[in-house]
């Protein structure tokens, strides 16, 4: 007998189920069946039941003695029996490698030709277009998904196929899917006849002789929301002779006795089904299809119904919950507004987190009896949210925030993310046959099973790390894995010079156009850095032979044995670990099971890909923590608490667009999966499963834009019913969160909604009232000697001898970073550094193409003409410099050592590069203020040690050599000392001195312009055009803000001592002071 248990809540179907177990079986040995469609239930049923079974008063039972299969299993165990075939034997239990066999067969013959040419075949077969070739095992795993829904859903139709009829069990198949029909047919051939051609004749048999099946005399299912054509059958051929309990969760039993007459007909036309609008409730009629339509197809059935009590507080969630059990359309103005329902619109994912940890604390704060374990979080994307939540929840007690302390389960999670191991499987699956970029091998080299084996540290990875981006690695092991790109010519960027460079760094200096074969010395590789370099070589030695053997076609066995070896050559586990191994290697084993056929490597791929995606297990439900999952594994077990999280517009439900193989899809029949339906129909039942309280949680603002977004569809659905049960508009029942946690309208009200220290305070001191910055007092001069390297550094850049010197704060600069590209062009400052080594090499005499050659093994420059087009117009503007600067540089160069004693003040220190009486220094740079400032310096200190000196620089004018000499006046001790006494003020304070634009200023006043003129002059230096002024230099910034204005520098009037003929402002009067005598003394060229 079938017997058909309804209620709207699964703890009162537990509870009906208890009883029923509670009569003992006709066979005291016999095992009850409980079937169950997901591990989370199965947990959480036998821990309800326990509290019934064998339970005194204390409730302290024991569920012993019930096997939890899944209805699936329940139903093809059964069947096993009635035909006699065992399911571990059965050709159709695994019929994808069978089926790949009859692809490859069937792709010459004309009724394939639409799947030959998806395939990439021609038209005998061959292999015509390589690249689609890689589709074979996902279009054949795809085929079998298709076959096996057929069977499930429409056996009559695959009945029809095998006796010759193409239809798709009620008309004639589509023209465009024939080919399936024919190709099942093949597949019949091989494995013989299918289960579903026999499923008539096994109920038959199971309704003729019950011992054939071994199954309890009552067997149950608990907890479907949508039973196939073939499941519907068995179970009520069982029902025959056994009492078969079927245990639905359903919102609404009048719902249910409203389209009751229609139920136990034939799965007809969904588009035909007279009950779709037979719901009242607007979320029943939006969420139910795939309950009301369970309904539509039961058989004949004794109903029951387990009615829960009356006596519910009138909560905004409990009207809701009884508008829908009674299918009553929202009555509007029917019950307040209240924080039982609640919706919140956030700024992204990260802050849903936030928001949910502290409404999640103010609710273990308002009721005591709350525990983790009564709060259960849904979240359709798991893996997005997964380490967002473990950033904000469970970091251990001790941290600022209490929600620290929560203890978190997350369930779902892809193997990927639990094995380590399986990552750097898939992350070797994705580098073959790909570039084989920076990035790519530098994160397999930080997984945890690569760092083991080799020892990598946090700070060797970052050492490897600079040496990919310095060394100018990009893509490719070497320049025969380019070859697919037709890039096999350009040698440079691969990882083989990019290590041939570090390893040959160990022994000698970049400073030298010395190379060995293509490659060029890394500078900065230290003899410490020996090991290191050597474990790298080492791990990219073995790389290059796990790549070269994922290559090919091959048996799958052979790929399984080829992946494990890729494990055992690049990873090692501890001995906490080695769990990682096994599972590992189980997996690929069981990937590859009852498989012969010969694969590519993406036939691996897309085969692994689905091993390695999340799965839920029973031990990661009900443990006695908070626990997060996606919305099938804990479907209908009541919480106190549920959440629903990350129900993002786009999002959820899920869209899998019309699949246009799918038999099914072109004219679904009732009962028949769809996606989307599956998704509401979980919604729905979260809504009815929360007990206390229902909180959703999506995307309301872009993080970035701010602007608004939609929640998800359903959602908004689940907002009007909102508004129109609690009479207020529905933007009024959605809280909407600041986008940063320290927000002050977070800690305002009788209710703050933050429990976060760290974010109050924060707001505390942003709601202080704002201040004008305070001025800044000069710093005491310092005393002592002053070393001739920091007035040079001084001269040249103010503000930052300031910081560094004197309050010893060195910025971070920029780092070079990891690209994965080959450079099309330059950009300024790397033009500016080929240009600096181009000139550095032709002043030492190295030949232009020995020079120009070091570039290109560099593997800076872009390839081909455009690296050339780099080279030509670098070296154009080189040469002259060379010209000019080269007789400069003929006498020896000597140093002068410095000691001066400047009114009590010592100057100590060495001018280098000093020929004759002048020191001169070349540039590639366009000649500049800062240059000549640092000429002048030490012009000047070569003329007070010395007598006499004068700086000689030469620079770039445009394309043009430039040169600017310096005669150092008669008073050099003078100026230095003026020199020293603007060093004392700038390392006591940051002046209002910028190089260029007090270069500026003090040129154009020297010229004759007014100060007005002067400052529209420094403005431009300050501001920039073309190219970053010096208010973006990140010393000023740090001084004095994002982009300064002029004024910074201009509005300071000058000091008691600071003065200067027609000057009113301390930037005058110090750039005159500065740059005057420069300019009296400069002569240019």
């Amino acid at each position: 007998m079938l017997n058909v248990h309804r209620a709207e809540r699964a703890d009162r179907l537990a509870d009906a189920l208890a009883e029923v177990l509670a009569g003992p079986l006709p066979d005291p040995f016999a095992e009850e069946v409980v079937a169950v469609p997901a591990k989370g239930v199965e947990r959480w049923l036998a821990q309800r039941l326990s509290t019934v079974l064998g339970a005194g008063d204390s409730g302290d039972g024991i569920c012993s003695g019930v096997r939890f299969p899944s209805s699936a299993r329940l139903v093809d165990e059964a069947l096993a029996a009635a035909t006699g075939v065992d399911p571990r034997s059965d050709p159709w239990a695994q019929p994808l490698w069978s089926l790949l066999d009859v692809v490859d067969e069937s792709l010459g013959e004309p009724w394939c030709a639409v799947l030959a040419h998806h395939l990439g075949a021609g038209p005998d077969g061959d292999d015509a277009d390589g690249s689609r070739r890689g589709r074979r095992w996902a279009a054949a795993a795809h085929l079998s998904g298709l076959f096996a829904s057929y069977a499930a859903h429409r056996p009559g139709m695959l009945r029809d196929w095998a006796a010759g009829h193409d239809t798709d069990g009620t008309g004639p198949l589509p023209d465009d899917l024939v080919w399936q029909a024919h190709l099942w047919r093949r597949l019949r051939e091989r494995l013989g006849p299918g289960p579903s051609e026999g499923l008539a004749e096994a109920c038959t048999a199971l309704r003729s002789d019950p011992a054939l099946s071994d199954l309890p005399a009552r067997v149950s299912v608990f907890g479907p929301t949508r039973l196939s054509t073939r499941s519907l059958a068995v179970l009520e051929a069982l029902a025959e002779h056994r009492d078969v309990h079927l245990w639905l969760p359903h919102p609404s039993p009048v719902l249910w006795a409203g389209i009751a007459t229609t139920a136990g007909a034939a799965a007809g036309r969904r588009r035909d089904d007279p009950t779709t609008t037979a719901a009242r409730h607007p979320l029943l009629r939006s969420l139910g299809r795939d309950v009301r339509e369970l309904q539509l197809r039961l058989p004949t059935h004794v109903d029951v119904h387990h009615a829960g009590p009356d006596d519910v507080p009138e909560t905004l969630l409990s009207r809701v919950q009884r508008d829908l059990r009674d299918d009553t359309p929202p009555a509007p103005g029917a019950v307040g507004a209240d924080d039982t329902v609640q919706v919140h619109a956030c700024h992204g994912p990260a802050r849903q987190v936030e928001v949910l940890r502290e409404v999640l604390l103010g609710l273990f704060s308002d009721d005591p009896t709350l525990e983790p374990r009564d709060v259960l979080v849904l979240c359709p994307d798991v893996e997005t949210f997964a380490p967002l939540v473990s950033a904000t929840f469970g970091l251990g007690p001790g941290l600022p925030h209490p929600g620290n302390a929560l203890r978190v389960r997350l369930a779902d999670r892809s193997l990927r993310q639990t094995n380590p191991l399986l990552d750097t499987v898939a992350l070797l699956l994705e580098l073959a046959h790909s570039r084989v970029t920076a990035s790519q091998v530098l994160d397999l080299a930080a997984t945890a099973g690569v760092r083991a084996l080799f020892g990598f540290t946090d700070e060797d990875l970052e050492r490897i790390r600079d040496w990919v981006a310095r060394s100018g690695v990009r893509w490719g092991l070497d320049a025969a894995t380019r070859a697919p790109y037709a890039m096999d010519r350009v040698l440079q960027n691969t990882w083989r010079t990019g290590l041939d460079r570090v390893l040959l760094g160990v022994t000698t200096s970049e400073d030298h156009p010395v190379w060995l074969g293509t490659a060029l010395p890394l500078d900065d590789v230290d003899s410490s850095d020996v090991d290191l370099a050597g474990r790298l070589a080492e791990l990219l030695d073995r790389l290059e032979v796990v790549l070269a053997a994922l290559d090919g076609e091959h048996p799958v066995g052979h790929w399984v044995a080829t992946l494990t070896d890729a494990l055992d050559a690049l990873t090692a586990v501890g001995p906490d670990e080695v769990w990682q191994l096994a599972q590992a290697r189980r997996e690929l084993t069981e990937a590859a099971e009852g498989g012969s056929s010969t694969v590519r490597l993406a036939d691996v791929r897309a085969m692994l890909a689905d091993r390695l995606r999340g799965r839920p297990t029973r031990a990661n439900f009900r443990t006695g923590n908070l626990t997060v999952c996606t919305l099938v594994p804990m479907r209908s077990v009541p919480h106190r608490v549920v959440v629903l999280l990350g129900l993002d517009d786009g999002v959820f439900p899920r869209t899998s667009g019309i699949d246009g193989d799918d038999v099914l899809a072109r004219d679904p029949r009732t009962g028949e999966r769809d996606v989307p339906s599956e998704d509401r129909q979980l919604l729905l039942d979260a809504v009815l499963s929360a007990t206390d309280r229902l909180l959703v949680f999506h995307t309301g603002a872009d993080p970035v834009s701010g602007a608004s977004r939609p929640p998800a569809v359903p959602v908004g659905e689940l907002l009007d019913a909102l508004a129109t049960s609690t009479g207020q508009p529905r933007e009024d029942l959605v809280v909407r969160h600041p986008l940063q946690a320290h927000d002050a309208r977070q800690f305002v009200g009788p209710r703050p909604t933050s429990f976060d220290p760290v974010s109050l305070a924060g707001a505390r001191q942003a709601a202080l009232p704002r201040e004008p910055a305070p001025v800044r007092r000069a710093l005491r001069p310092r005393a002592g000697a002053v070393a001739l390297d920091d007035l040079v550094s001084f001269v040249e850049n103010p503000v930052r001898a300031y910081l560094r010197q004197r309050l010893q704060i060195t910025l971070p600069g920029e780092d070079d970073e990891v690209d994965d590209a080959l450079s099309a062009s330059l950009d300024a400052l790397q033009e500016w550094a080929v240009g600096e080594r181009l000139l550095r090499a032709g002043l030492a005499g190295v030949p232009t193409p020995d020079a120009e050659r070091s570039e290109w093994l560099r593997g800076t420059l872009p390839p081909g003409a455009l690296g050339d087009a780099v080279l030509g117009r670098v070296s154009g503007r080189v040469g002259p410099l060379v010209a000019v600067a080269g007789p400069l540089l003929a006498p020896p160069a000597r140093a002068v050592d410095v000691r001066l004693d400047l009114g009590g003040r010592e100057l100590a220190g060495t001018v280098n590069g000093v020929r004759d009486d002048a020191v001169v220094s070349v540039t590639y740079s366009s000649l500049g203020p800062k240059h000549r400032a640092r000429a002048w310096v030490q012009a000047l200190a070569l003329a007070a040690t010395e007598g006499t000196g004068r700086a000689v620089t030469v620079g770039r004018y445009g394309a043009r050599a430039r040169t600017s000499t310096l005669l150092a006046p008669a008073n050099a001790r003078a100026v230095l000392a003026d020199l020293l006494d603007l060093y004392d003020r700038g390392t006591a304070e940051p002046l209002p001195m910028a190089v260029k634009t007090s270069h500026a200023y003090a040129r154009a006043r020297a010229g004759g312009d007014v100060p007005e003129q002067a400052l529209d002059q420094a403005g431009r230096e300050w501001t920039g055009g073309r190219f970053p002024g010096e208010q973006e230099e990140r010393h000023h910034v740090h001084v004095w803000g994002q982009r300064p204005p002029l004024t910074v520098l201009t509005d300071p009037g000058p000091l008691e001592d600071e003065r200067w003929p027609g000057e009113t402002t301390r930037f005058g009067v110090l750039a005159r002071r500065f740059w005057t005598p420069l300019l009296d003394a400069e002569t240019t060229s």
